[in-house]
């Protein structure tokens, strides 16, 4: 008979968070190839292959996409008796989501869509790295952060667009919104989902701080935008060694 008849079982759970980040890894490279063939065959390529992409596989993508979206949606609600089925439903509803609004968002927005999405793609790799691996609090401070980061390179280079600069302001004062509403949210408790009673609310309170005066700034200047972006990489970079130098 064995000494210990849960090792087993405490050998899977702490396996779960590493197969989880595996997981976001592999997706991560997946999508980040498929940027990188989009822009050699459509951003850097010839003048017919640009005409080809735009007119023909883009649209066919985004279409294949919505297809994968479907599927993935209603095998997640069939299998919802299963949460492993219903995990692998999860994924297919997440693949057809890329696919179908990157492919989208490039046809409407071009060379910049593309040079976003290769730049939010790692970092959302990056999280679902830390979500799976670190404590709630620090992996929704670095969420919070690293999307405040993205707001700000989107306002730093479109902000003073004569096309989507109103759009962009628009996006800027709704996030500052979002970012307030989490705060209040943490403070009454109501993210039990995310953050564990027991968690330390301090750094989600910082990082949303931090993020409505980031984007102020921003709304107020799209050249301090520059400066701020690179004062909150900083921090980012900061926080993310010292709660990696914790959990070792």
């Amino acid at each position: 008979m064995p000494k210990n008849p849960n090792s087993k079982s405490k050998s899977v759970k702490r396996d779960e968070p590493m197969t989880g980040a595996m997981k976001f890894f592999l997706a991560g490279c997946v999508a980040e190839l498929y940027l990188l063939i989009v822009r050699r065959f459509y951003v850097n390529g010839t003048a017919l292959q640009q005409i080809a992409w735009y007119d023909k596989y883009l649209r066919v993508l985004t279409g294949a996409g919505l297809v994968v979206l479907v599927v993935g949606l209603v095998l997640s609600l069939l299998w919802r008796a299963d949460k492993k089925k219903q995990v692998l439903g999860w994924y297919v509803l997440g693949a057809g989501v890329f696919l179908a609004g990157s492919s989208a968002l490039i046809l409407k927005m071009n060379a910049p869509a593309v040079k976003l999405l290769t730049v939010v793609v790692p970092v959302v790799m990056l999280l679902g790295i830390l979500w799976s691996l670190y404590d709630r609090e620090c992996a929704l401070a670095l969420t919070i952060l690293c999307a405040t980061l993205i707001v700000l390179w989107v306002c730093r280079n479109e902000l003073d667009s004569m096309y989507i600069g109103t759009y962009v302001k628009v996006l800027a004062v709704l996030y500052i919104v979002v970012v307030a509403a989490v705060a209040l949210l943490a403070k009454t408790g109501k993210l039990s989902k995310l953050l564990p009673p027991s968690a330390d609310t301090l750094p989600v309170y910082a990082a949303c701080g931090l993020s409505v005066v980031a984007m102020a700034v921003a709304l107020v200047s799209s050249s301090a935008a520059f400066y701020v972006m690179w004062g909150l990489a900083i921090v980012v970079f900061a926080l993310a060694v010292y709660y990696t130098v914790k959990q070792l």
